[in-house]
């Protein structure tokens, strides 16, 4: 058995309150039909706010990568323009979430760390993230260092899965999971509904993870993990995908995704868990990455689960607060159940996350320890104190 023994989010400074992101391309897009397009997709994002490294679209702030030009029309950076600006400002974040994570578990020290494990489908660097983790926490020259790139939303499955396997092999072992995403590099003006929406959906953020072989102390709420499904929706693969272009990552996101997830939600989750060896009637909650707001409400109808205080509640809260942030947001989901939940100790949860493919992942997990802090104390994210010198 592996054990997940913490997380810790962590979020830029720069916030933009959905109604003002909404203005700003409302503005850019300039077309009337795009226009009523654009206000529509936000005001029905379930949205409330984003964080970005970007101080771009503060009022009156001077540009790091966009610029308007006096028309107002939006200039935008080349692919290289953007992948600098990750190169410089992921470490400020990445530093956050892993010194916070260090911090508030204790019972582990940096040099206990023998696997490193990074995430990120938004930036590309080498030496990269995990080389700077090695330098910024002094863990062994020795520890073994694996990335996961381009994978998108998903992708925290499978470095949960490929920690999970490390251990089970090794139960000494101790791995540390960085993702760090940076999508608002990605913003582009293009009049297609798949653009528009992508805009107004992704956001920046970054949690890390460490699990271990051994259990966490006594008295501490962690996560087991017992079991992890891939599925992949025939038929799908141009529904959800990611490129890269000459200015900025393209994505296609078409808008048929809730409902071709919606078609194979039962099927697909029945059959996931009843391959762990539970039943569905087993599953005291769900952690489901919100990917959009009409992802989860096809999911709540198709499998009957209320769309209030139900099992998607916290999924629902994440994708409010901070919108989705790739491959770090279902960890923000798994750490708000850790801290706000109050299901009991041994409650086995259902995970899911899906992305480009469509692949859809899946994890069994059982909580460990009471929750020992009032729900009303705990943040799910803790911002970034000062701003990213680019």
């Amino acid at each position: 058995m592996s054990h997940l023994h913490n997380i810790f989010t962590a979020v830029p400074p720069y916030a933009y309150h959905q109604d003002y992101a909404m203005t700003c391309m409302k503005r850019w897009v300039k077309d009337r039909v795009l226009q009523r397009m654009v206000h529509h997709v936000y005001r029905q994002s379930g949205i409330k706010q984003r964080f970005s490294v970007l101080r771009d679209f503060q009022p009156d702030s001077l540009p790091i990568i966009f610029r308007e030009e006096a028309d107002g029309t939006l200039v935008e950076p080349t692919t290289g323009e953007r992948n600098a600006v990750y190169e410089k400002t992921y470490p400020a974040l990445a530093r956050a979430a892993v010194q916070g994570l260090f911090d508030q578990t204790p019972w582990i020290r940096p040099s206990d760390v023998t696997h490193v494990i990074t995430v990120s489908c938004t930036g590309f660097c080498n030496p990269g993230p995990d080389l700077f983790l090695v330098n910024t926490f002094a863990l062994s020259p020795s520890v073994e260092r694996y990335h996961l790139g381009f994978m998108g939303c998903y992708a925290a499955f499978p470095a949960l899965r490929m920690a999970d396997q490390i251990c089970r092999a090794n139960p000494k072992a101790v791995v540390l999971i960085l993702s760090v995403e940076l999508c608002s590099l990605h913003l582009q003006i293009k009049p297609t509904p798949d653009s528009l929406l992508a805009n107004a959906l992704f956001a920046d953020g970054a949690a890390a993870v460490l699990v271990g072989g051994q259990p966490p102390p006594v008295g501490t709420r962690g996560l087991s993990l017992e079991h992890f499904a891939t599925r992949l929706i025939p038929d799908s693969e141009k529904d959800m995908a990611w490129t890269i272009g000459d200015r900025g990552f393209d994505m296609t996101l078409s808008s048929y995704v809730p409902k071709i997830l919606g078609l194979h939600a039962r099927e697909l989750l029945v059959d996931v868990v009843s391959e762990s060896g539970c039943g569905m009637d087993e599953i005291a909650g769900w952690a489901v990455h919100p990917g959009g707001k009409s992802i989860l409400q096809v999911l709540e109808s198709q499998m009957n689960w209320s769309p209030d205080e139900g099992p998607l509640a916290l999924s629902h809260r994440v994708l409010h607060d901070y919108g989705n942030m790739s491959s770090a947001t279902i960890l923000f989901v798994l750490k708000a159940i850790l801290d706000q939940s109050a299901l009991p100790d041994a409650a086995v949860l259902g995970a899911l996350a899906f992305g480009p493919g469509l692949t859809v992942e899946f994890g069994l997990l059982r909580l460990t320890g009471e929750r020992t802090q009032p729900a009303s104390e705990v943040d799910a994210a803790i911002p970034i104190a000062a701003g990213i010198a680019v």
